[in-house]
């Protein structure tokens, strides 16, 4: 039977057809008058209609919205393609020139960083970021600077104290090896190794404490029938594989971890990490799927990933693995100045509560692991949000004394729009509500870029 539909083309999962710029855009409340940056957000938008039936949500063509604040106001909002050289030629306009790796120039769609006053679009399995002007014009793809040998991840992770970006990324052409870089505060590689894993795994995201890097090797692998088979995306659960966790030293040339087993399930995104107080371990939070691409092939939809912290000893004993909340939820970021360090709050998209996890509302959560309490802020019938960003008060302000910036789409009027909340009191009013001249479609990641001090 043929198919000729598919979720990830439809709703607010369809592309936007067109380029926008729009200034001094409505706002209702008030944009804090010391938020000035831009807030980005990247995600899949096909330039053409692809093939609904092998349509992989992972593989559209990358798209980058911006909204600039600055002096109390909305300043501009734009979206521009990620311009691949697939993307340049589908728009009439010639190939941005720049170093790619093993021939793979595709437009990165999962997450969008400001790093060393550039800005790049990046993403996982082989490609290289492509770097984006201040108004999201593509420059080009990027190696910063000669260093970087292969490709790079959608996850990298900054040392809050150094600047430095920690970051695990994969290819299958490089066997059952992952590579792991450091890239300094100028946006050169200082440092890179070969780390062998158990198999050609997908690692979407890792993360980092003061003294590891946290590797997860979880069973799903590159599949050579799928590959063969013309899938966009030839990742799929191995059944049998072993999984398990590693701890390698931060820092200096060991590719030496220490593996701790765990029971098969698979993580695209860690919460945080940080190094037990009282030990040689390390804690880490996670939102764990109970399987993932091994009945359903197009996205990640198959069971509820649900919130969970894994104690491990440091000596590949036992995981010892704590529920911190059932519910449904997914996108967790905590306080980047907390990244690698002990957290109190986190954040968390909820999704739908059994097996289609693509439900048409999502809520925000709002986890205070102190108080071992959370609060979920609905956004009305039919409201879909985004990952929620921290943005800090001030420098040195308290971990939640600051705001969450949001996406939230309305499905009753087809439109988006930006939410500025207290992030201390995600119930209450926003302090802000930015509405967008075109919806944005339903994406991956971002961050609130702020301007150089």
């Amino acid at each position: 039977m043929t198919v000729t539909t598919n979720p990830y083309l439809e709703g607010n999962f369809a592309p936007v057809l067109e380029e926008v710029t729009a200034t001094e855009l409505a706002v209702t409340g008030h944009v804090p008058e010391s938020l000035s940056g831009r807030y980005l957000r990247n995600g899949p938008n096909p330039v053409s209609a692809p093939e609904p039936s092998s349509y992989h949500w992972f593989t559209g063509d990358g798209m980058v919205h911006g909204i600039r604040l600055r002096d109390g106001r909305a300043a501009w909002y734009r979206n521009r393609w990620v311009r691949s050289a697939q993307v340049a030629r589908a728009l009439g306009e010639e190939p941005r020139p720049g170093p790619v790796h093993a021939g793979m120039d595709f437009a990165p769609n999962t997450n969008v960083i400001g790093h060393a006053g550039r800005t790049f679009a990046i993403v996982e399995a082989g490609a290289r970021p492509y770097e984006l002007s201040t108004e999201l014009e593509t420059i080009g793809p990027c190696d910063f600077g000669g260093t970087l040998q292969g490709g790079y991840t959608a996850h990298p992770k900054r040392d809050p104290l150094t600047g430095d970006l920690y970051a695990v990324s994969y290819f299958f052409g490089w066997g059952n090896d992952v590579e792991v870089t450091i890239l300094n505060a100028q946006a050169k590689v200082r440092s890179s190794r070969r780390v062998a894993m158990g198999g050609p795994v997908s690692v979407h995201d890792s993360a980092i404490t003061q003294r590891s890097i946290v590797l997860l090797d979880l069973p799903v692998t590159f599949s050579l029938d799928a590959a063969a088979s013309g899938a966009s995306f030839p990742y799929r659960w191995e059944e049998g594989y072993r999984s398990r966790i590693g701890l390698l030293p931060r820092d200096g040339e060991s590719t030496e971890a220490v593996w701790h087993d765990i029971e098969p399930c698979y993580v695209f995104h860690p919460m945080n990490a940080f190094d037990d107080p009282d030990g040689d371990g390390v804690v880490v939070d996670v939102v764990r799927h109970p399987s993932m691409f091994r009945t359903k092939l197009l996205g990640p939809d198959e069971g509820v990933p649900a919130l969970e912290r894994w104690h491990l000893d440091g000596r590949g004993g036992a995981v010892k693995e704590e529920r911190l909340d059932d519910r449904g939820q997914e996108f967790p970021r905590v306080d980047e100045r907390r990244v690698g360090l002990p957290h109190r709050y986190g954040y968390a998209v909820a999704v739908g509560e059994s097996d289609d996890i693509l439900g048409t509302e999502t809520r925000l959560l709002r986890h205070d692991f102190e108080k071992g309490t959370s609060e979920a802020r609905s956004f009305g019938a039919g409201a879909s949000v985004s990952e929620a960003v921290f943005v800090p008060r001030a420098a040195g302000a308290d971990e939640s004394d600051g705001w969450l910036m949001l996406l939230v789409y309305s499905s009753d009027t087809d439109t988006s729009a930006l939410h500025i909340l207290n992030a201390e009191d995600v119930t209450a009013e926003p302090q802000a509500v930015i509405h967008l001249p075109q919806r944005v479609p339903a994406g991956f990641h971002g961050n609130w870029v702020p301007d150089p001090a």
